[in-house]
C-alpha cells in the first residue's frame, strides 16, 4: 500500500518562505510523476504543482507560478514544495500524491499565513 507523509507546514507571516516535504513509501517513487494539491475548508482539493518522473518537467497552477517551486529527490522518495513570498491566500492544507490522485491521501500539512 502506498503511503505519503506530508510535513513542513506551520504558521508564518506574510512574505516568509516555507518548504514542504512529502515522503512516499510502498511505491517505486522514481517511476511516477508526483504532485502537490491544496484544500481549503469545505472545498475540493485542487492541483498546485507537479513534477515529472525524471524531475525535468514541472507544471504549476497559474496562481503560484514564479512563487512556488516543486522538486524531487528520488534517493529519499521525497517531493518538495518551496513556497516563497507567502500571502494569506496561500493558507490551506497541502497534500501530495500522483498528479491523478491515484494513491491514498495523507493527512496533509497545514500552512497558515497571517498578515
Amino acid at each position: 500500500q502506498v503511503r505519503v507523509a506530508e510535513s513542513g507546514g506551520r504558521l508564518v507571516q506574510t512574505g516568509e518562505s516555507l518548504r514542504l516535504s512529502c515522503v512516499f513509501s510502498g511505491v517505486i517513487f522514481s517511476a511516477y510523476a508526483v504532485a502537490w494539491f491544496r484544500r481549503a475548508p469545505g472545498k475540493e482539493r485542487v492541483f498546485v504543482a507537479a513534477v515529472s518522473r525524471s524531475g525535468g518537467g514541472t507544471r504549476y497552477t497559474d496562481s503560484v507560478k514564479d512563487q512556488f517551486t516543486i522538486s524531487r529527490d528520488d534517493s529519499k522518495n521525497t517531493v518538495y514544495l518551496q513556497m516563497n513570498s507567502l500571502k494569506p491566500e496561500d493558507t490551506d492544507v497541502y497534500y501530495c500524491n500522483h498528479p491523478e490522485g491515484m494513491f491514498s491521501w495523507g493527512q496533509g500539512t497545514q500552512v497558515t499565513v497571517y498578515s
